[in-house]
């Protein structure tokens, strides 16, 4: 399948998934309150779909690169800010583990485009 715009992607359609899950979990009581952490998951979240919908129409394979590689590195920003939920109780550990290996399955997706881009010639 060709790809025609950024929503055809596989690792923006996770990322979306993700980024829905996050939401869903910050509405919860504990993560609620803690506005500085909610904000800051939800916006890595967010950059990782806005990177690589913004890369995909940087011209250039190398262009759409350094914008994967923003959202590839938001990705680990999630699962770093997902133990802080953990360690304050915001978040059991089951919803811990969806939601680290979503993000893991991101950055999984992510890392393979760019390695095909970066032996494309396209």
């Amino acid at each position: 399948m060709k790809i025609t715009k950024f929503e055809d992607i596989e690792s923006w359609k996770e990322a979306r998934t993700l980024t829905s899950s996050i939401y869903n979990l910050t509405r919860r009581a504990g993560f609620s309150k803690d506005y500085g952490l909610k904000d800051q998951i939800q916006r890595a979240c967010v950059s990782i779909m806005a990177n690589i919908a913004e890369g995909f129409d940087a011209g250039s394979n190398k262009g759409f690169v350094n914008f994967l590689n923003f959202a590839y590195r938001s990705a680990s920003e999630v699962q770093s800010l997902l133990y802080v939920g953990l360690d304050q109780s915001y978040l059991e550990a089951a919803d811990f583990k969806t939601n680290y290996d979503e993000a893991a399955t991101v950055k999984k997706l992510i890392g393979g485009l760019i390695k095909y881009l970066k032996t494309s010639s396209h």
